[in-house]
């Protein structure tokens, strides 16, 4: 540290010996700003109020001694990290190690030595700076995470807003059906994070992933022809067969874009899982792959409880949209047939919020 930096330091003496006070004032006083207490009690009140760069703190006061204000400095979120050096003529090992067991930084010994005093202060203010700059280069780095954080958010909703919006074009029933399934993705995923099994995998920015992944569960359908995906009626069984394939179509669109982006593990991945698996039932009858139970991923387990309910409340040509009683009824006959038996019960426990959703986003004609 330079002169000019030196006499930017505050240095807090604490004794209650007014002649060992004015020592240190005398030898700090030209290099430092230097500040007094005479008791433990004074010395807390000045930390607290404007935190000094270093404290020199004698161990033997009244009422409360050095090692007390020492313990209490280092609870205290705004002063923990000052340095503090004990001066005392307390010489056995037992008191050395206490001081430096609470916290200190050093423990120096009376009588002082100026040279040395003057010399175990540079030292440690020194190690306070880059201490500090550490600090700082750290809290930039955090922000900077968050940063990025955000704008990898922002290219996920904005991919997301691209892909689904084609979709859209080709099909345009699914506007709605998207944002009611992706609110009940969150009312499912937040709620079965608090299961203690769940609790570790489904953590905040994984549930976040899952409820953006959420809209792409049917992105492969816009490789279904027009004739198939636009027709007014209901799909013969060899048109059906064909529907089926935008599930496999869905996994190849979403793992061609992984391979191209770099993207391993992420929302991504998410979307492929939901994408080619949210069709597959619990007790294996589902499809592209037949999966049973927990071989079904966890994610594709809650969009099936979503999408089924909400294609059974929708409108078409074919067929009556059923209301929120009757469609929460299916959901619950298909507990452990078609669905997680757990997810089932966490949907239709969100009975008002889901039938508040499913208003809220309602197909309007």
């Amino acid at each position: 540290m330079n002169e000019l930096s030196d006499k930017k330091i505050t240095i807090l003496c604490v004794d209650d010996t007014p002649a060992n006070l004015f020592l240190l004032v005398e030898l700090l006083k030209g290099i430092y700003r230097v500040k007094t207490a005479t008791t433990g009690v004074q010395a807390l009140q000045i930390a607290a109020a404007t935190p000094p760069d270093l404290i020199l703190l004698d161990v033997m006061m009244p009422g409360m001694d050095g090692y007390e204000v020492c313990r209490r400095l280092k609870e205290d979120a705004a002063c923990r990290d000052i340095p503090i050096l004990f001066l005392t003529a307390r010489t056995q090992v037992e008191d050395e190690a206490l001081g430096l067991n609470l916290g200190a930084a050093d423990y120096i010994h009376k009588p002082i030595s100026p040279p040395i005093l003057l010399a175990r202060i540079r030292h440690h203010l020194k190690i306070k700076q880059y201490n500090d700059l550490l600090q700082g280069r750290n809290h930039y780095l955090e922000e900077e995470v968050s940063r990025r954080v955000t704008q990898l958010h922002r290219m996920q909703a904005a991919t997301i807003h691209v892909i689904t919006t084609l979709a859209e074009f080709r099909d345009e029933e699914t506007g709605n059906h998207i944002r009611r399934t992706q609110e009940y993705m969150r009312l499912i995923v937040d709620e079965m994070s608090r299961f203690t099994e769940h609790a570790d995998t489904l953590t905040a920015d994984r549930r976040v992933q899952i409820v953006n992944s959420a809209p792409l569960h049917d992105v492969g359908k816009v490789a279904i022809p027009d004739t198939i995906l636009l027709k007014p009626g209901r799909l013969n069984a060899e048109e059906f067969e064909i529907m089926k394939t935008h599930s496999i179509r869905g996994d190849e669109i979403l793992s061609r874009a992984m391979k191209n982006l770099g993207d391993t593990g992420g929302f991504l991945e998410t979307a492929r899982q939901i994408a080619r698996s949210h069709h597959e039932r619990w007790d294996g009858s589902g499809y592209p792959d037949g999966l049973v139970a927990a071989a079904i991923p966890l994610p594709a387990r809650m969009m099936a409880v979503a999408d089924v309910y909400d294609a059974v409340r929708s409108e078409r040509p074919y067929k009556r949209g059923m209301n929120h009683d009757e469609a929460l009824a299916i959901v619950r006959q298909g507990r452990g047939s078609h669905f997680d038996p757990q997810i089932a019960d966490v949907f239709v426990s969100f009975d008002q919020q889901v039938q508040e959703i499913s208003e809220q986003w309602a197909d309007r004609p």
